[in-house]
């Protein structure tokens, strides 16, 4: 699956921290259950990649992946964990190297104009807006359109509900991130119910 149809899933992609692979199948269930199906795993945690197993192993609609890739250590980790795409902060010449000898579908972490261009040069069409308000957010999105239009963009970083509806509505954005569909809270308590109703609210800003 490529960068495109991958983000064509849905209008959000859930920034997921897991600090206990326990709670991981339930975790993703709860998001498909709302229509959230692509997930992706950061790897802030030491369970990131028995969550991925987890949720790959016994949430069959899910599609997921790493998220905060910065090695190429990690991308074999993740590729060996069954993520099925990776996003990184940023973008680096072995990070690039290894997501493509790893036929991992990678979604490289832009913040300027320059960085959009090198990432572009190293074939990546797709490109996440990152850390996205604070760098400037839907008015960077609107200047870049015109000298990149053949580039889309995920921003994250700083983003809500409310938010999301107003980045969705650029034509350059494909979907966005954030971490508000699984608030730290909530999955501690197990409060599943919660989760899939804001994931049901996500799905509907298509």
């Amino acid at each position: 699956m490529d960068a495109l149809t991958l983000l064509r899933q849905g209008p959000v992609v859930p920034v997921i921290v897991v600090n206990d692979a326990a709670v991981a199948v339930d975790l993703a269930h709860a998001l498909v259950a709302g229509g959230i199906r692509v997930l992706e795993v950061t790897l802030r945690t030491k369970a990131a990649l028995a969550a991925m197993r987890r949720m790959r192993d016994e949430v069959p609609d899910a599609i997921v992946g790493a998220g905060t890739l910065r090695n190429r250590a990690q991308v074999e980790a993740v590729v060996d964990a069954g993520a099925r795409f990776g996003v990184s902060p940023g973008l680096t010449p072995e990070l690039a190297a290894a997501a493509r000898s790893a036929s991992l579908t990678f979604i490289p972490g832009v913040a300027t104009p320059s960085e959009a261009m090198h990432a572009q040069d190293e074939g990546f069409l797709v490109q996440k807006l990152f850390p996205a308000e604070a760098v400037g957010g839907q008015k960077l999105l609107r200047s870049l359109a015109g000298p990149f239009a053949d580039l889309r963009f995920c921003p994250t970083g700083g983003i809500d509900l409310a938010k999301a509806r107003e980045y969705l509505a650029l034509p350059n954005v494909l979907a966005v991130g954030g971490s508000w569909l699984t608030p730290e809270d909530a999955i501690a308590a197990r409060d599943w119910d919660r989760i899939t109703e804001l994931a049901r609210e996500a799905s509907r800003l298509v």
